[in-house]
């Protein structure tokens, strides 16, 4: 058997940037701890902590983290199990 050829992780930054340049409110997040569907604009945040904290308002399980630096920041989303949004219909799949 031969191995694929693969890219490297750069090939993603198009099409990474092409999504989270949307407004994330409208997609659909999925709660890794109970299962429920909604949308992020839904979610409890929290900014009490060092960053924000949003929750699944069903379970209140953490189903992400957002900490911001001034030139960096990170965002965990260990507690959701996929985001989906919507894309411009103008963009051939995979692009």
């Amino acid at each position: 058997m031969t191995e694929l050829p693969y890219l490297d992780g750069n090939m993603l930054d198009g099409p990474l940037g092409e999504m989270f340049a949307v407004d994330l409110s409208t997609a659909t997040g999925r709660c890794a701890h109970c299962g429920t569907a909604g949308p992020v604009a839904g979610l409890r945040v929290y900014s009490q902590a060092p960053g924000l904290v949003a929750r699944c308002p069903i379970c209140v399980e953490v189903m992400m983290r957002m900490v911001r630096a001034p030139d960096r920041a990170w965002l965990d989303l260990r507690g959701t199990t996929y985001l989906r949004f919507p894309m411009p219909l103008d963009r051939p799949p995979g692009l």
